[in-house]
């Protein structure tokens, strides 16, 4: 049995909001969005943050662990500062998606969910992110879409995170 972690009063306040979008005998419907809400505070849903959740929503630890291993937003690992997902579907796959992905890999030294040493990136592979007329697709941190990633547009990229990692 893991123990529970205490989470902000943001993250709380943030979980409270979307419990309340629910009759009080459903609030296990905001187990998704507490998911997310409690990740981007500790960075990642460690079994801590399963049972946090759990306890909060009164629902079993393995449902919600249930949630967080089936959904590829859920970091069920330690990850980089910066998360790169880069869409392996066919289209992008068409639109030279796999030459994107052989170029990260390359550059960044690391395969499919793997991190680089210095910790600055870990490198996933996304399943279809809407955009296929952008292909190919990739996604930073859950929340920058990146479209046509060129070996350059992707050189770009990493320099720029880079630079903003060494910034912060």
């Amino acid at each position: 049995m893991t123990t529970t972690l205490q989470l902000s009063d943001n993250t709380l306040a943030d979980i409270a909001r979307n419990v309340a979008k629910y009759p009080p005998e459903q609030k296990q419907s905001a187990v998704m969005a507490s998911l997310i809400a409690a990740q981007a505070e500790v960075g990642w849903v460690s079994p801590e943050v399963i049972e946090t959740v759990a306890n909060i929503l009164g629902m079993p630890t393995i449902a919600v662990d249930e949630v967080a291993t089936f959904y590829n937003m859920y970091n069920t690992k330690p990850i980089g500062k910066y998360k790169l997902v880069i869409c392996t579907n066919l289209p992008c796959q068409l639109s030279h998606g796999e030459t994107a992905a052989r170029y990260l890999k390359e550059t960044l030294g690391i395969g499919f969910n793997e991190t680089t040493p210095c910790g600055t990136f870990t490198l996933k592979e996304g399943e279809c992110m809407g955009a296929c007329g952008d292909s190919p697709v990739m996604l930073v941190n859950d929340k920058r879409m990146c479209s046509f990633m060129s070996k350059e547009k992707i050189d770009s990229l990493l320099n720029e995170l880079r630079a903003e990692g060494k910034a912060s």
